[in-house]
């Protein structure tokens, strides 16, 4: 159906930048969406950003003005740039992706396994 791999967590210092990548492949048809979300402990899922195949962008108060998404719609990635970052943005990123599938119909959401940030001195 749909894969969705992620890359680029890691640690990092407070203020600092990091860049997650995530692609998707599989037999889609049309994607309408994709976005990433973060949990941290104890706390549930939550809006980072996403990102239309139009280009409209949605962030999460906590993070606008610091974060930005991006989309290739041509190669079904997304990336999120992450910048000044602070230790509450500790978390698991997780990649989203919301899209029709050959065979399958739609639209369906699709998860990532989730990649690991963590900000800290």
């Amino acid at each position: 159906q749909v894969q969705l791999v992620e890359s680029g967590g890691g640690l990092v210092q407070p203020g600092g930048s990091l860049r997650l990548s995530c692609a998707a492949s599989g037999s889609i048809i049309r994607i309408y969406a994709m976005g990433w979300y973060r949990q941290a402990p104890g706390k549930q899922r939550e809006l980072v950003a996403a990102i239309t195949s139009g280009g409209s962008t949605t962030y999460g108060d906590s993070v606008k003005g610091r974060f930005t998404i991006s989309r290739d719609n041509g190669k079904n990635t997304v990336d999120l740039q992450m910048n000044s970052l602070k230790p509450e943005d500790t978390a698991v990123y997780y990649c989203n992706c919301n899209a029709d599938i050959g065979g399958v119909g739609g639209p369906y959401n699709y998860w990532g396994q989730g990649t690991q940030v963590t900000v800290s001195s």
